[in-house]
């Protein structure tokens, strides 16, 4: 006799809009169970029942085998007597109580959307907006929630008879995906000159022609329009960049698949599966020797961005062209990237030679992503497309809402609520209006997507920073103010989901400390409630400020003064001047402005043209191979003291004495290296902690964290390193919200 059982299950997590009720119904029935699955509020409920050994399957499978975009959080199961239902049906939704929905990433076009869009005898082949429950546009065109096509960009677009069955089959892959389109009822796309006036013809043609004779072309992706040229055109690359205004900073390629990617870089395993996963991240690889990349693309960088296409419209593109892509953002130097028509055809007109557009509205301006693969694991170094706005979670549930309004540089925001932290997209420097409306509008959105009203909002100590001017605006909640420092190791653990204590080290370019000195080579002592500065980077003068950190020689002066036996730096530039300015100036901690001195003490770079171009080139610089070192005297009274000028005044040494320049840089990040890990040794002494969370802008280069994250376990700690938000400020917001949401409980 068959032994009957039901259950019902309540899934939570990301399960609307990503085909999770088609699944739960194709294996139900393919199990030969009976029951129901709808949607509600919190997720998805399912009621199932059937022979025994079919539902324990069933259960399993429900985990194992999930639609690759669904992502469960939460499974709730409690076993009953069976109902006696026939057959399984997918029923209407339950839309009472307060919406809690997950809204899910944009994601790149599935293999099975990429068949068709290959098949000449699909009514799809060649469809520039094939997408179906898998794949596709999410984050960027929803308005609002629930998840409905009504709520979305996708709203002006009625379904044509073909699409409205596939949309209502619940065997189809397309069942309830509310992108659903073809060329009969789908986006237009278009390609316009630069006056804005429609060309004939097939526009990717059309696109790929311009291309191929140099020119400009603006392409609209899933969160903006980037700026395109053949990756090996260096008199269309360069033109590109004088448009821009962009003196140096690298430009980013697409390549069309692995292998086109094989041909410009070194592709590990690790590689391979981030340039192929559906958040199609930016990654940052090490170029090969003579890849036929335009000298402009990425002046002197030894390392390439790449990125596979996200879109059926970018897979086209490359298809036809057949060669690499540059693709930069829509924007000129500094300014957020351009997201609609209108604005596009206007601010860029001087910069594109033609517009490769349609008519479907982009919600949400989101950057691509950018990862790096460090010491065998990944680093994400800008959260964007592909990754927001899916929640991390918290260790312990928040216990009121929270909102934390970051920093001012690499902005992002962060809502939390119970375990819930909704990290925001990479926003951009609040300095520029735009994205300062952006940064406002967006918590907006943030806060109506998902049905977050904040109690409390924390924010950076600076008085200066446009996040903490907002944050001290919102009136009606309670006002925290964290520590910048502070808020960079608690979200190191939020990341690792450690509660703390652990020894914290900060390497950054700045923050502002309660001294009122500014820090940025800190050792502290700190949990997810307080923190103790325990040690820091000896502090040294900015000569003139923030003039300094555009000029890196200035710190140059700043830490050898008048000890500088002929070295060129001071020739090059008015060392006396620096002096003079050095006695008025703020004294700084920063790791940051060490990397600089050396930097210009070397001849790579005196002046920059974008924030940590200095600190990437003298890692660029640096000869890997190489295992010399530095040391750096410590010193302990009330604090730790690590005389960062000792590394400068070796180098200055080794200089004078004709060292290669490469050895140097490399010995200079190993002394660096060393030093943190005496310091944090001694540190284990005074405080028995032996768990260490690295963090801090400077932690973006590889070649430090990996010698330092080395020595360090070699030391017998445990390391704690950023992966899922970045080291720079754009982490600083879940830091903040996680300290918060602990003071919170206390």
């Amino acid at each position: 006799m068959t032994t009957l059982k039901r259950v019902d299950v309540h899934v939570e997590g990301i399960v609307h809009g990503v085909g999770f009720r088609p699944f739960v119904y194709s294996l139900a029935r393919r199990l030969g169970l009976a029951g129901r699955v709808r949607r509600d509020v919190n997720g998805v409920h399912i009621e199932v029942e059937g022979a025994l050994a079919g539902v324990e399957e069933f259960l399993t499978a429900l985990e194992r085998d999930a639609p690759a975009l669904s992502e469960i959080r939460h499974l709730t199961i409690v076993r009953g007597e069976p109902a006696g239902h026939s057959g399984f049906t997918i029923a209407a939704g339950d839309p009472s109580g307060p919406l809690r929905p997950l809204v899910s990433a944009d994601t790149a076009t599935c293999d099975d959307c990429l068949r068709e869009l290959a098949d000449p005898a699909d009514r799809r082949h060649g469809h520039p907006f094939i997408d179906c429950a898998g794949c596709g546009p999410r984050f960027t065109i929803v308005r609002g929630v629930p998840y409905e096509r009504t709520l979305t960009t996708m709203a002006g677009f009625g379904m044509c008879q073909a699409c409205a069955a596939e949309y209502h089959d619940p065997g189809d892959r397309r069942f309830h995906a509310q992108p659903i389109c073809c060329p009969a009822c789908g986006p237009r796309l278009r390609l316009h000159d630069a006056r804005g006036a429609e060309l004939c013809g097939d526009p990717i043609a059309g696109a790929v022609t311009l291309l191929r004779a140099g020119r400009v072309v603006a392409v609209k992706g899933l969160g903006g329009f980037h700026l395109a040229v053949p990756a090996a055109d260096e008199p269309a690359t360069a033109a590109l960049r004088g448009r821009k205004h962009r003196e140096e900073k690298p430009f980013s390629i697409m390549v069309a698949d692995l292998a086109q990617a094989r041909r410009l870089c070194e592709i590990d395993d690790l590689a391979a599966e981030l340039l192929t996963s559906r958040a199609r991240p930016i990654v940052l690889l090490p170029r090969l020797p003579g890849a036929p990349v335009a000298p402009s693309v990425a002046p002197g960088d030894r390392s390439l961005g790449l990125m596979l296409p996200d879109t059926a419209l970018h897979h086209l593109l490359l298809a036809q062209l057949a060669e690499p892509l540059v693709l930069a953002g829509g924007n000129v130097s500094d300014e957020p990237a351009a997201h609609e028509d209108a604005d596009a055809l206007t601010r860029l007109s001087g910069i594109a030679d033609a517009f490769l557009i349609h008519d479907r509205p982009i919600h949400v301006r989101t950057d691509d992503s950018v990862v790096r693969p460090m010491a065998g694991e990944v680093t994400v170094l800008r959260r964007a497309r592909g990754y927001a706005p899916e929640p991390l979670a918290l260790r312990r549930p928040a216990p009121r809402p929270v909102l934390a309004c970051g920093a001012d540089l690499d902005s992002t925001f962060c809502l939390v609520e119970g375990r819930r932290a909704f990290v925001s997209q990479h926003i951009g420097d609040l300095e520029n209006r735009e994205t300062l409306r952006s940064f406002v509008e967006g918590i907006e959105h943030f806060r109506g997507l998902f049905g977050i009203r904040p109690q409390i909002v924390a924010h950076d100590l600076h008085p200066g920073y446009l996040s903490t001017r907002h944050a001290m605006e919102i009136p009606g909640v309670e006002h925290v103010a964290v520590q910048h420092h502070h808020a960079h190791i608690a979200s190191c653990l939020a990341d690792n989901g450690d509660p703390g204590p652990v020894l914290g080290v900060v390497l950054d370019g700045l923050g502002h400390g309660p001294d009122g000195t500014l820090w940025g080579g800190e050792f502290l002592r700190a949990d997810l409630t307080s923190f103790e500065r325990l040690g820091h980077l000896a502090q040294v003068p900015q000569p003139g400020g923030t003039a300094a950190v555009r000029q890196p020689w200035r710190m140059t002066a700043a830490y050898l003064g008048d000890d500088h036996p002929g070295l060129a730096v001071a020739r090059r530039n008015p060392w006396a001047e620096a002096l003079r300015l050095a006695s008025g100036s703020p004294l700084t901690s920063s790791a940051g402005r060490l990397f600089d001195a050396v930097c210009a003490l070397l001849g790579v770079r005196d002046k920059i043209t974008y924030e940590g171009q200095a600190a990437i080139e003298l890692e660029e610089h640096a000869d890997p191979s190489e295992r010399g070192t530095y040391e750096a005297a410590m010193h302990r009274g009330d604090l730790l003291v690590l005389e960062g000028a000792d590394l400068v005044r070796a180098a200055a040494a080794d200089l004078a004495a004709g060292v290669d320049t490469r050895v140097i840089a490399a010995r200079f990040h190993n002394g660096l290296a060393d030093a943190v890990t005496r310091a944090c040794d001694t540190l284990r002494q005074a405080t028995g902690l032996s768990a260490v969370a690295l963090s801090g802008g400077v932690f973006q280069n590889a070649l430090l964290l990996e010698r330092t994250a080395a020595r360090l376990r070699a030391a017998g700690f445990r390391v704690l390193r950023h992966v899922r938000v970045p080291p720079n400020d754009g982490g600083i917001s879940l830091g903040q919200a996680a300290i918060a949401a602990a003071r919170d409980r206390t």
